[in-house]
């Protein structure tokens, strides 16, 4: 089993950064893909981006303003979101697992944390 416990949520203004932590502990390893996905009220969970095997990728929206990285020796995974527009409000979930050959997609990831909320006002 997998546990993942999302932190660094909070309200900001647009233009604001946050970071967002994900501590993962128990079956871990570094070779697991790592997820972000977020969800806002009234519409399905979406991907933001993840890192597999190294290689990172970020949905179209995000891209140039979020980074994921992980940190191996800590098992943790970051989202660092610069550039924050009232359109990133959701709650935020971390996600993790041992086989995602499409990374973007939900239903490779078996663990979930409990997610965190992020709100940017304008």
């Amino acid at each position: 089993q997998v546990q993942l416990v999302e932190s660094g949520g909070g309200l900001v203004q647009a233009g604001d950064s946050l970071r967002l932590s994900c501590a993962a502990s128990g079956r871990t390893a570094s070779s697991y893909a790592m997820g972000w996905f977020r969800q806002a009220p009234g519409k399905e969970r979406e991907f933001v981006a993840s890192v597999s095997g190294g290689r990172t990728y970020y949905e179209d929206s995000v891209k140039g303003r979020f980074t994921i990285s992980r940190d191996n020796a800590k098992n943790t995974v970051y989202l660092q979101m610069n550039s924050l527009k009232p359109e990133d409000t959701a709650v935020y979930y971390c996600a993790a697992s041992s086989f995602a050959p499409v990374p973007a997609r939900t239903m490779y990831y078996p663990y979930w944390g409990q997610g965190t909320q992020v709100t940017v006002s304008s």
